[in-house]
Order: C-alpha cells, then structure tokens, then sequence
C-alpha cells in the first residue's frame, strides 16, 4: 500500500444514470462581468461528454499529494480510461509492485519512469524484474471548487 503522502486511488461506484446539463450557448468571461442571455440553448448528457468509452472508463478518489502541481489534489476524482494506449507524458494509474500510483509517464529510450508532479517526491525508475503496468490513462480530474 503506498505511504499517506503517495497518491493512491479508491474506486468510487457510478451508476448507470444519465445526467443532465443544461449548455449555454456563450462563453464565460474569467475578468470583467459579461451580461448573459436569459435561456440556454442545448443539453448535454456529462456521461457522452467526459467518457470516451464507458465499459473502459472507471472513476477512482485520489488520496495523497504527489500530484499537487498538475492540479490533482487529495479528495478528487479521476476519470480513468482503460482502453487508451499509454505514452510517453500521459498521466496514468500504474501499478508497480502491486502498488496503484497515479504519476506522469515517462517512456524514453527503453527507460520507463513514473515522475510525480511535486518536487518533494523522487522519480520512480522502474527496474528489469519488477511488476509493472498502465492500468489506464486519466482523462479527466473531476475537482470540487467548493
């Protein structure tokens, strides 16, 4: 089991509802206030949005902090998909040693490298002789602003 301060994942259950949002048809201004129109214009269903193929995908909770500086903090979710194939500068749930982590592939030379994203964290070289895979490929960080 990785240390606290490694970032783990617990698998979270979603079920198999659609859910609906509404889409406004303007863009949303990050500086000064822009007026906006009384009525949306289309619906989206977040299940089409976010997940590229649902019978890969799978959502797991992060715990720990080594991935602070991508913006995937303690608490959130990640869209995991298993179908894509894993390069080189993805983010991914691993599994080294029976041990899931959630690191940045590195895929260089032959060398394979799990490289945290928080410089208190060393780089995990992975070695001739050691169990590892990709188990998937994280697609979305689903972080509560509030």
């Amino acid at each position: 089991m990785p240390s606290s301060h490694e970032t783990s994942l617990l698998p979270v259950f979603v079920p198999d509802t659609k859910v609906w949002l509404d889409v406004c048809s303007w863009s949303v201004a990050a500086g000064f206030p822009s007026p906006a129109a009384d009525h949306t214009r289309k619906r989206i269903d977040l299940n089409e949005h976010l997940i590229r193929n649902g019978d890969a995908t799978f959502i797991f909770k992060v715990k720990g902090d080594s991935m602070i500086d991508a913006g995937i903090y303690e608490g959130d979710a990640l869209l995991i998909d298993r179908s894509i194939e894993p390069r080189h500068g993805n983010i991914v749930l691993a599994v080294l040693n029976n041990d899931f982590t959630v690191k940045r592939l590195h895929k260089r030379g032959g060398v394979i490298k799990l490289v945290p994203e928080n410089k208190i964290y060393p780089t995990i070289t992975v070695k001739d002789g050691e169990d590892f895979d990709v188990w998937g490929v994280v697609t979305y960080n689903l972080h509560k602003l509030y």
